[in-house]
């Protein structure tokens, strides 16, 4: 699943699309856009179609991310501490990124709206509300998902 705000790269594929980066911080490797960059597209849409649930799909996924990648880098992937608890499995607490973002854009998003978002949305939220983010999708977002109008 593709989201619209993501549409102006996603046909090539040419940044980390939300849900493979739901994916990485799901199996706990760092990918930075330069090593997809080297990704070939075969390479990029296996990622963004593999699965990454289970215990085994996301060791699965984890091995077939770092074989790409030594293959592609000469260097596995850096790995990182995976959440247990990730905020956007929380359907009942919305992050205080998300909810200062949206303040700060003069939006307010409550918390029946957070909980009925897919955890998938949930985690592009989160993600673009980040100060580190380009945050120019939020809005976008909040739009796609039917969060305001």
């Amino acid at each position: 699943m593709f989201f619209e705000f993501e549409a102006d790269f996603v046909e090539a594929l040419r940044c980390i699309p939300m849900q493979v980066r739901l994916k990485l911080d799901t199996c706990g490797i760092k990918l930075k856009l330069q090593d997809w960059n080297h990704f070939n597209q075969a390479e990029r849409q296996i990622l963004v179609e593999s699965p990454c649930l289970t215990i085994p799909e996301i060791s699965d996924y984890r091995d077939q991310l770092n074989q790409v990648l030594i293959k592609e880098t000469g260097k596995p992937g850096t790995d990182f501490a995976v959440d247990e608890n990730p905020p956007w499995m929380d359907a009942a607490t919305v992050p205080e990124s998300v909810s200062a973002k949206a303040q700060e854009l003069g939006v307010t998003i409550s918390l029946a709206q957070w909980a009925s978002l897919l955890p998938l949305q949930r985690f592009a939220l989160i993600k673009l509300s980040r100060s580190s983010h380009e945050n120019k999708n939020f809005i976008p977002a909040l739009q796609e998902f039917k969060v305001i109008e």
